[in-house]
């Protein structure tokens, strides 16, 4: 994967986590009465989830390895590479799960995880984003830093 490619994808992430950050909610409850706020929060965090399936792919096609089955093994194939900690490939692995729930089911979409993504666990996005560009990781694969 090409540098452009991979700084656009991280800048795709970056403006994802800034909005979420922007519209987090003070509590469950402004979160379920407020339906504008559900999509952006819903629609943010489904674009984050795909970025970061995205930039798995293209690391893992670039060390010419098999394609995973499902997304949440990309994340464990990366974890097993020594690319990502173990902590981080089961929270993208989690994440990937929220993902195919609002994607597939938006009308059972538990807000209550949904707050508690918003609240607690961007920055699982942000390790996974640090952990693939770091300068070990970023010059074996050319993905820049």
């Amino acid at each position: 994967m090409d540098n452009g490619l991979t700084e656009e994808k991280l800048e795709s992430l970056r403006r994802c986590l800034w909005r979420l950050s922007q519209k987090r909610p003070d509590s469950l409850e402004k979160l379920l009465e407020d339906y504008d706020l559900q999509d952006i929060l819903s629609v943010n965090l489904e674009r984050a989830v795909q970025i970061c399936v995205d930039l798995a792919a293209h690391l893992i096609a670039d060390m010419d390895e098999q394609a995973p089955a499902t997304m949440a093994e990309s994340f464990e194939l990366l974890r097993q590479r020594g690319v990502l900690s173990p902590t981080t490939a089961e929270r993208m692995k989690k994440a990937v799960g929220f993902r195919n729930i609002a994607v597939h089911t938006y009308q059972k979409i538990d807000w209550q995880i949904v707050f508690n993504i918003v609240r607690n666990h961007l920055t699982d996005f942000e390790d996974f984003a640090r952990e693939i560009a770091r300068p070990e990781i970023s010059d074996a694969n050319g993905l820049g830093g």
